[in-house]
Order: structure tokens, then C-alpha cells, then sequence
């Protein structure tokens, strides 16, 4: 219990919190995301009950992968079909392949659908789920995406107490922000497609997990499956904003042009018709 206090366990609760809201802010995009799909009289409940549930499961998830992961660190399976695919299987690996792809399956389906509707807000083929469904969507995600926080967390330390006080304070930090973060993407629909492709790179970022969560590393077809490092993660996010800033700016551009353009055209019509009357 002495080591909770030592200032090497407290500059890691610093570390572990940070690391859960960067982490946790895709989650929280899509929290938000996901909520618009209820009724709107329960869409600012359905986030708080949906974040509730999910920080106490995770809390427990925490503690059953802890035990997990140190019983189920030997691979249970080994490839070896050289030229095709190589490398040993574990818990881990399981994890990070199916998640990852759960995610990336849902990137694309709510992207595709947006592609196929005029007005995101009055959807005629689309019914509103229930609140109960989209709680229960908001809790199964956010168990996906903890699998990532979780296992980097597990890198700085394997302290339980330190590692469920960080879930906690990433949890309250999702309560008091998703109001605000669901209320800013439903008044600037694009940002939602920006969330969704944050969405999609954090899955291909667990497949990439999955390569080195085993001893021997997998390979695929002679290639290493490589993790993408956190700093090329967060580039390509910071790429992505900003191409959405400058596109956003540049669309605002084009338009004061046009409209510039148009008052032209018309004073010089009416120039041109008062003209002759002169």
C-alpha cells in the first residue's frame, strides 16, 4: 500500500490520466455520435447512464485483463506457413484483431451512410434506436476502445489502485464534456464524418497492436506487422483537423467570392437597363 504514495507512483497517476483523455477523446467523439441516434428527449441521459455503466465495467475489465493477459501471455497458437503468414497468437492478439476490426466495420458502415442521405437530420429509411439500444452500443464500444488505454496504461504500470483512479477521473471528465462535445457536432454536421475517420485509424492502430502482442511477432505475406507508433497516431489526427480547418476556411473563401461575384453581376445589369432611360 506504501507504494500508492511514493512520488514515482504519483508522476505515473499524472502520466495515466493524461494518457486516458487523449486516449478517451475518439470514445468520447463517439459517444456523441452514437447518442443523436436516440430520441432526443433522452439523447443527454442516454450519454450519462451509457458513460456510467461503461466506467464501472471497465474498472472491472481492467481487472480481469490484468489477470488475463499475465495468464495468457504464452502464444496458444503458432502460424507457420512461411510466405503466407508466420507468428504466435495470444490473448492479446484476439483482442486487438477483433476490436480493431469492430471498429473499422463501424467506421465505414456510418460513413457509407452518411454518403446516402441528403439531411442527416430527417432520415426517412432510418428509424431512431432506443435509448436501451444505444446505451448498450455506448457501453460495447467503450469497452473496445479500452482495450487500447488499457493496455498502454499496463506499459506505465501494473498498479491497480493507480491505473482504476485514472479510469475514474477519464470518466468524469467524459461526463462533464459530452453534453458539450454531442451539442457542438450536432450544430456542425461535418465534424461527425471527422470523428468517424478518427474512428477508423484508431482500428487500424489495434490491428497494428496485434503484430507484436505475441512472441514470435506476426508476419503477413513476409511483412512484419508493425504497431503505428503514437506519434505518427496522433499526426495523422492532427493532419485530418487540419485539413478540415483549411478546407472549412477555404469553402468560406469560395463563397464571399461568389457572392462578391454575384452582387457584381447584378449592379451591372441594373446599370446596364438604366442606361438607355438616361
Amino acid at each position: 500500500m506504501d507504494e500508492l504514495f511514493t512520488l514515482t507512483s504519483l508522476l505515473n497517476l499524472g502520466v495515466l490520466i493524461f494518457l486516458q483523455a487523449v486516449l478517451g477523446f475518439d470514445n468520447l467523439l463517439y459517444i456523441s455520435i452514437e447518442s443523436q441516434r436516440a430520441p432526443a428527449a433522452d439523447q443527454a441521459r442516454v450519454r450519462r447512464t451509457g458513460i456510467l455503466i461503461a466506467i464501472g465495467l471497465r474498472i472491472v475489465l481492467l481487472f480481469a485483463m490484468i489477470q488475463l493477459i499475465e495468464a495468457l501471455a504464452e502464444p496458444f497458437y503458432v502460424f507457420a506457413i512461411p510466405g503466407i503468414i508466420e507468428g504466435g497468437v495470444n490473448f492479446s492478439t484476439v483482442i486487438f484483431v477483433f476490436g480493431g476490426a469492430f471498429l473499422m466495420y463501424t467506421a465505414v458502415k456510418e460513413i457509407n451512410h452518411l454518403l446516402k442521405i441528403e439531411d442527416p437530420e430527417h432520415t426517412e429509411g432510418r428509424e431512431p434506436k432506443s435509448a436501451t439500444a444505444v446505451i448498450a452500443m455506448i457501453v460495447l464500444m467503450n469497452l473496445i476502445f479500452s482495450f487500447d488505454s488499457i493496455l498502454s496504461a499496463l506499459a506505465i504500470t501494473d498498479l491497480f489502485p493507480l491505473l482504476a483512479i485514472a479510469i475514474i477521473a477519464s470518466g468524469v471528465g467524459m461526463l462533464l464534456l459530452a453534453d458539450t462535445v454531442s451539442s457542438f457536432i450536432r450544430n456542425n454536421r461535418k465534424y461527425e464524418v471527422l470523428g468517424l475517420f478518427i474512428l477508423l485509424i484508431v482500428g487500424v492502430v489495434l490491428l497494428g497492436e496485434s503484430g507484436h502482442a505475441a512472441e514470435p511477432h506476426l508476419h503477413l505475406f513476409g511483412y512484419a506487422v508493425e504497431p503505428m507508433s503514437k506519434a505518427t497516431f496522433y499526426f495523422s489526427i492532427a493532419v485530418l483537423v487540419a485539413v478540415d480547418i483549411l478546407q472549412t476556411g477555404y469553402q468560406k473563401k469560395l463563397a464571399r467570392l461568389r457572392e462578391r461575384e454575384a452582387a457584381e453581376q447584378v449592379a451591372a445589369k441594373a446599370a446596364a437597363g438604366a442606361s438607355p432611360a438616361e
